[in-house]
Formats: C-alpha cells, sequence, structure tokens
C-alpha cells in the first residue's frame, strides 16, 4: 500500500466519513482512493476537480487570492477530498485532513 493510500485510509477512521480521494486537481484523475462499498471515486474526482477550477477562476476574476481550505484541500497540484455522512464529525475531519494534506505535500 502506498503512503498516500495509508494516510487516506487514517482518515476514512474519523465518525462519518465514508472515504477520501486524492486527486490530480488538473485533470482530475484518481492519484489513491479509500472508499466505502458504495461511494464512486470516478463521480467524487470529477467534482473535486471541477470545484477547485471553478473557484479559482472566480477568485482570480475577483481579485482576490485563491483559498486553501473548503473541506477540498488543494495542495502541490492536488485535491484531497472527503466523503462525509450526516454523523460526520467535522471538527476532527478538518483536523485530520490538515494533517493529511500536509503530509503529502
Amino acid at each position: 500500500m502506498s503512503a498516500a493510500a495509508e494516510l487516506l485510509d487514517r482518515l476514512s477512521t474519523v465518525r462519518g466519513i465514508r472515504g477520501s480521494v486524492l486527486v490530480s486537481a488538473g485533470d482530475g484523475l484518481i492519484v489513491a482512493e479509500s472508499l466505502m462499498t458504495g461511494v464512486d471515486g470516478r463521480a467524487v474526482a470529477a467534482l473535486a476537480a471541477s470545484l477547485v477550477s471553478r473557484l479559482r477562476r472566480a477568485t482570480e476574476s475577483a481579485g482576490r487570492r485563491e483559498p486553501v481550505f473548503l473541506q477540498l484541500h488543494a495542495a502541490g497540484g492536488n485535491v484531497l477530498a472527503a466523503v462525509a455522512g450526516p454523523d460526520a464529525n467535522v471538527g476532527l475531519a478538518r483536523l485530520e485532513m490538515l494533517d493529511v494534506s500536509g503530509r503529502l505535500a
């Protein structure tokens, strides 16, 4: 198992997190994933890459700097996305995402 996959597995242990995906921001391809059965990684990857691309264009048009964290985290050309259920501990998930993205960068 790759180091990225091990980190994503750790993120997936947070209560309510159904899985996580590391996606190439440029083309939306999955770099690594740790998802529960029934979660479509390709759909999550496409959505994450599309959101980051649109956000970059919107903030650039508004003359603002690019946000760093939106429950999607873009760093080093990749996007880390977590799929959360309604029972998710969002605060802990956010902290784990920041830690994972820091280790991946």
